[in-house]
């Protein structure tokens, strides 16, 4: 059951940020055990449920160790008022059954669905000769050369061991003594070798696939000739991962990133994965090396490490067992880069990746980088991908003589070594890089740009609720809002502005902008809607988003819930409302959508009973660090066609989603959406696809619609 804190006169209760990140992790595993899913897609979900964890230890656990090292221990720092020892309590006994239900459902379920399409996966044990014999092959040739083999002993020191890295753990025992040595050594496995390897079929014999670990554990002995072999177990370790950086205090800010990032990589182990079975003594010695207690060991009967599952798709050709490719369509409008600013000059476009093409948007930038016209462009670059053609063009316009200015948000986790190697290359251009405001990350997704056009100048925006991103515009759902409207380009500018020179307290009429305007807006937006419902008026709020965890935004849809307005959030991750509360917020609804794609768009939708219903969509989660210690930016749509499409069909959709979406109970758990007697199976996900190949064959037939189906709100 949720805690609570006093919240005026009642005792208004709250979930756990921690547990309910782990409640959606455990979502995320669910669609491993689905049989709905192509098994080889299964293997996907697999793997995101242990890269999610290693992010959640290396920031969120790591966090909590450190508050608990801050003497901090008996505050109740959490939003249910749960103080950090009581919570890392509660993680370790959910994630451990996380993790047991991880491995049950690859042991019992994946593995031997897998063998059944003939796709094997083995272990040493499982390994007929001739397999035996190629590994060794392949051991001798392709992993023997890189590994160096470490003794721990008086004149060998305990080695430092990288954040994640693979590791082999070895008790020896000298045969030329007569007791027992139980010597302890390691193999530190090079990130370079591929974890998982095929070994290819020979005559009548089929392909098998094994992980590196078991191949290692299988001629570990090669490495230490002349001792004799008493126990090998791989290990990983998760060492804490987050940034601490003042920034009034360095001068140059990529410097000191630079420097962390190689610091980062030895911070605390909050995390040691190892594989059953090690020897307690072994096991010991290796926790007092690494500063670690028991409470924090994940002991795996299985290969380490799961995320390295994502591979196999590649490694196995069989499209019968993934998902059937999905080709984005592309509206006409947006289809030939040399007519785009026409086009949206003309009227504002919308496009809803990936079941639309991010082509366009890579086609704008292009366009504006070779343009004659264009004389300056203004971009923000929170991720791209690794081979960006985003950063070629922006290049190529500084080349130009246009006037580009890009701001790197360069504390972007994970990816501050990508942002720092994209920034360097830009300035190399002749383009203009900054980082933002101290003390905030950069989060908004704004691109702008002024082009001559005979006797004025005009200004185009690009907004979206994604990264500048080809590659998961093709895996994450994104809106993406193309307009020339002057009251939007306009504090566009200003938002650039700010970020690129001095403005403590910019105005905004139109856009939302945090941490200036946004959370105020958010909350009088909320509060209107409450008194519209006890004037008994129409009051109806929709927020689609990834997390809410914001105290003062939950109180506010907490009272307006017992003002009587109905209340449906569609929350993919993190919840710290508790819905369905009687007297409290059995108005509110919350819902989570989880499937092939990544729920990742904005959208908030306000009834406002007085005119037209208030519509935005933008970066911002319903988090503190979105209201308050970032830089985000939420737009107003005005135009009509696209107000219909985003209410009535994208939220429609989601609302009526009864395939895929799971409603939040008051306990904390999550249950599939029920359906009527006779209600037909509806997939939001599937629909859009099915709208995307259905317009896509539209598109090659003259004089025909090509305006979506309507699902209408629900």
């Amino acid at each position: 059951m949720p805690n609570g804190k006093k919240n005026g006169h009642i005792k208004a209760p709250y979930f756990n940020r921690e547990l309910s990140w782990l409640a959606f992790n455990r979502r995320v595993l669910e669609q491993a055990y689905d049989p709905r899913y192509p098994l080889l897609e299964r293997l996907r979900f697999m793997s995101f449920v242990s890269s999610n964890l290693d992010e959640f230890y290396e920031i969120r656990v790591a966090g909590l160790l450190q508050q608990l090292d801050s003497n901090v221990a008996g505050v109740g720092l959490g939003l249910d008022g749960l103080g950090p020892k009581e919570q890392l309590r509660r993680v370790h006994n959910v994630a451990g059954a996380l993790v047991k239900d991880q491995y049950k459902c690859w042991h019992e379920i994946l593995v031997p669905e897998l063998a059944g399409k003939s796709i094997h996966f083995k272990t040493s044990e499982e390994l007929t000769q001739r397999e035996i014999g190629w590994l060794k092959k392949y051991f001798e040739d392709q992993v023997f050369p890189v590994l160096t083999p470490l003794a721990n002993d008086p004149s060998h020191p305990f080695p430092q061991f990288g954040n994640k890295t693979l590791n082999i753990l070895l008790s020896l025992d000298d045969p030329s003594t007569e007791h027992h040595d139980n010597m302890m050594a390691f193999i530190p496995v090079p990130r370079i070798l591929p974890r998982v390897i095929k070994i290819p079929a020979s005559g009548k014999a089929k392909a098998a696939y094994i992980f590196l670990s078991e191949i290692l554990k299988l001629f570990a002995h090669l490495l230490f000739p002349g001792y004799k072999l008493r126990s090998v177990h791989a290990f990983r370790i998760t060492r804490n991962s987050d940034l601490y950086i003042d920034e009034e205090e360095v001068e140059n800010l990529l410097q000191t990133i630079e420097e962390n990032l190689h610091k980062m990589r030895r911070g605390a182990a909050v995390r040691l994965e190892i594989e059953a079975g090690v020897n307690d003594e072994l096991l010991n010695r290796l926790l007092t090396s690494i500063n670690l207690s028991r409470e924090f060991v994940f002991h795996i009967s299985g290969p380490l490490n799961l995320m390295r599952l994502i591979y196999v798709n590649d490694l196995i050709d069989r499209p019968d067992l993934k998902f059937k490719p999905l080709v984005p369509y592309c509206p006409p409008t947006l289809s030939e880069a040399k007519h785009l600013f026409e086009n949206i000059r003309r009227e504002d476009q919308l496009l809803h990746h990936p079941y639309e093409s991010f082509t366009p948007v890579v086609d704008f930038i292009k366009e504006a980088a070779r343009d004659p016209n264009v004389l300056a462009i203004k971009l923000t670059l929170y991720r791209t991908s690794s081979d960006s053609p985003i950063v070629g063009a922006l290049c190529e316009a500084a080349r130009m003589n246009k006037q580009v200015t890009v701001l790197i948000e360069l504390k972007a986790r994970f990816d501050e070594a990508q942002n720092i190697q994209w920034a360097r290359q830009l300035e190399d251009s002749g383009v203009h890089v900054v980082y933002g405001f101290v003390g905030l990350k950069t989060h908004c997704k704004c691109m702008l740009v002024v082009r001559r056009e005979g006797k004025e100048l005009r200004r185009y925006a690009h907004l979206g609720t994604g990264n500048y991103h080809p590659k998961t515009a093709r895996l994450y759902t994104d809106l993406s809002y193309f307009t020339a409207r002057e009251e939007i380009t306009e504090e566009v500018a200003m938002v650039f502005n700010a970020l690129t020179g001095f403005a403590k307290a910019p105005e905004f009429k139109k856009l939302l902008v945090a941490p200036f305007n946004l959370h105020t807006a958010f909350k009088r937006m909320i509060q209107r809607e409450a008194r519209n419902a006890r004037d008994g008026k129409p009051a109806r709020i929709i927020v689609k988003c990834n997390s809410l965890i914001d105290q003062e935004t939950i109180d506010s849809l907490y009272s307006a819930s017992q003002a009587g307005v109905k209340i449906d959030l569609i929350i993919r991750g993190i919840c710290g409302l508790v819905p369905g509360v009687k007297g409290l917020s059995e108005n509110i609804r919350v819902r989570s959508i989880l499937g092939r794609f990544l729920e990742h768009s904005r959208i908030f939708y306000f009834e406002n009973a007085a005119g037209q219903p208030d519509l935005y969509i933008g970066s911002a989660d319903w988090m503190p660090r979105n209201f308050y210690r970032r830089v985000e930016v939420v737009v107003p749509i005005a135009d009509e066609r696209l107000r219909h499409r985003i209410i009535h069909e994208i939220l429609g959709s989601h609302l009526k989603d009864n395939g895929t979406a799971t409603l939040l109970k008051p306990t904390g758990g999550y249950s599939r959406v029920t359906r009527g007697k006779n209600e037909p199976e509806f997939t939001a996900q599937d629909f859009f696809m099915a709208e995307a190949d259905r317009l896509r064959l539209l598109a090659e037939v003259p004089n025909e619609g090509t305006s979506m189906s309507d699902p209408k709100i629900g």
